[in-house]
């Protein structure tokens, strides 16, 4: 099968490998849209410990059953699915009390398995979810990044006349807006330097800037999302958070930040990290895409495979409008 490789920083490759086959508890998936992440992006140019070379990446996907394993499986060949790429012992304490993207033996399809960035990928049957007839394979593969958002919306707890302020308009950033907006939420802004980019988050209905003093109202904000993972976007998020709010860290760019603790203490200020998501959020992802209630369609745009590595560089060099890049593979049927 073909294969997008990643062989080292700011070098990806197609090569011919063999098809994976699925354990006795695993399926094969026949992959037809597969999305690039921000930690993808990271991982490229070899700023990401857990992406190391050779490596097929890619976690966001969705395609068709291909091959059950031995063991039995409730799907059939061509059944329209996607996956849940982190794969968890069940077993300890964080799996077994709501908390499985925690558990010490996760393993990520991408990063330390083979990944969706081929024309077949194997996973785990008990990660793996039907799509509904309404759902395409683009919005299918939207279900994992939109899930992250999910997450990080219900660790804010929000109430719907809360202020909520959005560091980064990448993905996530537009993921978190729109779940935001589902939670009940009206008063968000987002900030980031990249004007194409706040032009979709104005056209999903947020306040924008380049900088938080741009912003009216004294730009104080009941709760904070950092979608960047900067020094400056960290410390902005606490500096402009009410007495009492919550600010949620899922950017992951540098690896440590001083931040202000004692006014974290004296006003008493809820700072969290966000890491993935619990099966519970990607089941509510699902769902609330089938409800039409997210979509960054309007600025997605196709690529095949063999073309990859050039659409990693345009997301790091010049994304312009584009909120999310997906690969289309095996769009003709394709025998094993």
């Amino acid at each position: 099968m073909k294969a997008l490789i990643y062989e080292g920083p700011s070098d990806m490759q197609m090569r011919e490998v063999e098809v994976p086959v699925p354990r006795a508890d695993e399926v094969l998936i026949r992959v037809e849209r597969a999305g690039i992440c921000g930690s993808e992006l990271s991982g490229y140019l070899g700023h990401n410990s857990l992406r190391k070379p050779p490596l097929i990446m890619g976690h966001e996907f969705a395609g068709t059953i291909a091959m059950t394993g031995s063991a039995g499986s409730r799907f059939r060949p061509g059944e329209r699915v996607t996956a849940n790429p982190l794969v968890s012992c069940g077993r300890c304490r964080a799996c077994t009390t709501g908390a499985a993207q925690l558990c010490r033996e996760r393993q990520l399809i991408g990063a330390h398995r083979p990944g969706a960035f081929a024309e077949f990928v194997t996973i785990a049957e008990k990660n793996v979810y039907a799509l509904p007839e309404n759902i395409t394979m683009d919005e299918g593969a939207l279900t994992e990044p939109f899930a992250c958002a999910v997450h990080i919306c219900k660790l804010l707890k929000p109430f719907p006349t809360d202020r909520l302020l959005i560091m980064g308009a990448g993905p996530i950033g537009l993921l978190v807006l729109q779940a935001a907006q589902t939670f009940g939420l009206r008063h968000i802004s987002v900030v980031d330097i990249n004007e194409e980019r706040l032009e979709i988050a104005q056209e999903l209905g947020a306040q924008t800037a380049r900088n938080v003093s741009e912003l009216a109202e004294g730009a104080y904000f009941d709760n904070a999302v950092d979608a960047v993972g900067m020094q400056i976007t960290r410390q902005t998020c606490v500096d402009h958070i009410n007495p009492g709010g919550r600010v949620v860290f899922t950017g992951l760019h540098e690896e440590a930040s001083m931040l202000p603790v004692n006014k974290l203490i004296r006003s008493e200020i809820q700072v969290t990290g966000a890491f993935a998501y619990h099966s519970d959020d990607f089941e509510t992802a699902l769902q609330w895409i089938s409800e039409g209630r997210v979509s960054l369609a309007p600025w997605t745009i196709h690529a095949p495979l063999e073309q990859g590595g050039a659409c990693f560089e345009t997301l790091i060099k010049n994304p312009g409008k584009t909120a999310k890049i997906m690969l289309t593979i095996n769009d003709a049927e394709k025998e094993l």
